[in-house]
């Protein structure tokens, strides 16, 4: 095993996780789904209490494993998290719940990310994360930096999507999509970025102008 290997390893088993947190975790596995490494959640907690934020929006609440590392690093916050999965919400939801977050600080909307994300409000929000569909990429990333403020944060996890990202052989359409992602932020004078080796990856774009 690689020193790099050793040091993620060793960096996801830092981070300890909550019970619900564990639990969302579990049930995201039974379910097919792909939650945030550890130490990922850990991040976008960070994230969000460094940001002091009080407006988030998501974009894939799957089980809501990344929305209560958000809430944790943010508790007082409003998470809107948008899945085209109604059972998702469903489960998410009693989750939300049971770890203490009143659903009036969890608005779940059930639809398309793309029918959604046109009606809200440009530059009103501390964070985005998108974690949704990653065939709808780049249509996501203009979303989310419409929406997000001024000195507000894009989250964007698994940015190095399996280690596809890194790797110049595989041209494949989803490690070409982050790959253009990547390319576009990193070019652009609105923003400032950092991209997180950690867990799958973790792309941060910091909104200045």
């Amino acid at each position: 095993m690689s020193h790099n290997e050793l040091n993620w390893m060793f960096a996801n088993e830092f981070v300890p996780e909550s019970e619900v947190g564990a639990k969302a975790r579990a049930l995201s596995l039974e379910h097919g789904i792909e939650p945030v490494a550890l130490a990922i959640g850990a991040q976008l907690g960070l994230i969000a209490a460094a940001t002091g934020a009080t407006n988030i929006v998501e974009i894939g609440t799957g089980l809501g494993v990344s929305g209560l590392w958000l809430l944790s690093g943010a508790p007082l916050a409003t998470l809107t998290s948008i899945d085209e999965e109604f059972e998702y919400h469903e489960l998410a939801r009693t989750l939300f719940t049971e770890a203490g977050y009143p659903s009036s600080r969890v608005r779940l909307i059930t639809g398309r990310a793309l029918d959604v994300l046109p009606r809200m409000n440009e530059n009103s929000y501390d964070i985005v994360v998108i974690d949704g569909d990653p065939k709808q990429l780049l249509e996501n990333i203009e979303h989310a930096l419409r929406l997000v403020r001024i000195g507000g944060t894009v989250l964007l996890p698994h940015a190095l999507w399996r280690g596809e990202v890194a790797d110049p052989a595989k041209r494949n359409a989803l490690a070409s999509a982050f790959r253009a992602v990547l390319n576009e932020v990193n070019s652009s004078d609105a923003v400032i970025t950092a991209l997180s080796p950690a867990g799958d990856g973790l792309l941060q774009v910091t909104k200045i102008a």
